[in-house]
């Protein structure tokens, strides 16, 4: 059986548990046992992380520092698979240059804040998106700075923003990566667990930290 741990918390300023449920939930239905944290300290044991086949993070704002940090990034070096969404992994811990570079990408800003957009695929013969169509969302459409080395599975296109300088900005919204030997898997939706009622967002995320389990 793989080992999954989940850690969720942090400033209450998006639906980190309503969001983190949905997921525990699926992985728990998918046969993994899911050990569900809401403290960073359950970072602190590195055996215990080497044994885990996936963490997710989902963690709004907070640092990571010392040995939370350092175990965290030598344990998916090593083999553990990552997996996040939107803030809880692309805009959290700024203080810890590392673990954005684990991740392969960083939030600056959601330009109009909730708006309505749209999640193009682009790797449509990748089993994570494989028979996904394009779809909607009304949520916040995140501008990011991101990794070039990262596999892009799906972009999301600026259109009449209040930023006009950006407008027809491509931005990559779903991707995978290595980080060492672990797998990596990242979506930047997931504002409001609403977004997950989208059946093609909750399926991504659900086939992305699935492939993200070594």
């Amino acid at each position: 059986m793989k080992k999954v741990l989940f850690v969720y918390g942090g400033m209450e300023v998006h639906q980190l548990k309503e969001t983190s449920e949905i997921f525990i939930k699926i992985l728990a239905d998918e046969g993994f046992d899911v050990e569900v944290s809401t403290t960073l300290n359950s970072l602190l044991d590195l055996d215990k992380l080497k044994e885990k086949n996936l963490i997710v993070i989902n963690w709004s704002n907070g640092k990571l520092e010392g040995e939370m940090g350092k175990n965290l990034l030598e344990a998916i070096k090593e083999g553990t698979g990552f997996g996040g969404w939107h803030s809880g992994a692309g805009d959290t811990f700024r203080n810890n240059c590392g673990f954005q570079f684990m991740v392969g990408g960083q939030f600056v800003a959601h330009p109009g804040g909730i708006v309505e957009y749209e999640v193009n695929i682009v790797r449509p013969e990748d089993p994570i998106v494989k028979g996904i169509r394009d779809f909607k969302l009304k949520s916040e459409q995140y501008y990011m700075h991101v990794d070039p080395s990262n596999e892009v599975l799906a972009t999301t296109t600026f259109k009449n923003t209040e930023d006009k300088w950006i407008d027809g900005t491509v931005m990559p919204s779903v991707w995978k990566r290595k980080y060492g030997k672990g797998n990596v898997f990242y979506a930047s939706f997931g504002h409001k667990a609403d977004d997950f009622n989208i059946l093609e967002a909750r399926e991504i995320v659900k086939r992305g930290l699935i492939w993200a389990s070594r």
